[in-house]
């Protein structure tokens, strides 16, 4: 295989990584919202919602970070 192949499946293998860290940040993010409502909240939706949204915005700093690194 030649270089510039392998360099483009190696950038594949990168971004499917990323891909998989961020679904990962965003689940467990959900579950500790499920969790601190079920155990600190009775029956509001807030810790999930702010959970949801704080593993959203750190899956996104994560993944802009990783992308610029990756263009250099």
């Amino acid at each position: 295989m030649s270089q510039k192949g392998n360099n483009g499946l190696k950038k594949w293998a990168i971004l499917t990584a990323i891909g998989l860290e961020m679904g990962a940040i965003i689940f467990l993010f959900v579950k500790l919202g499920l969790w601190l409502d079920e155990n600190y909240n009775s029956g509001e939706k807030l810790y999930i919602i702010f959970g949801t949204l704080l593993g959203v915005a750190i899956s996104l700093f994560l993944v802009i970070k990783q992308t610029n690194k990756l263009n250099q």
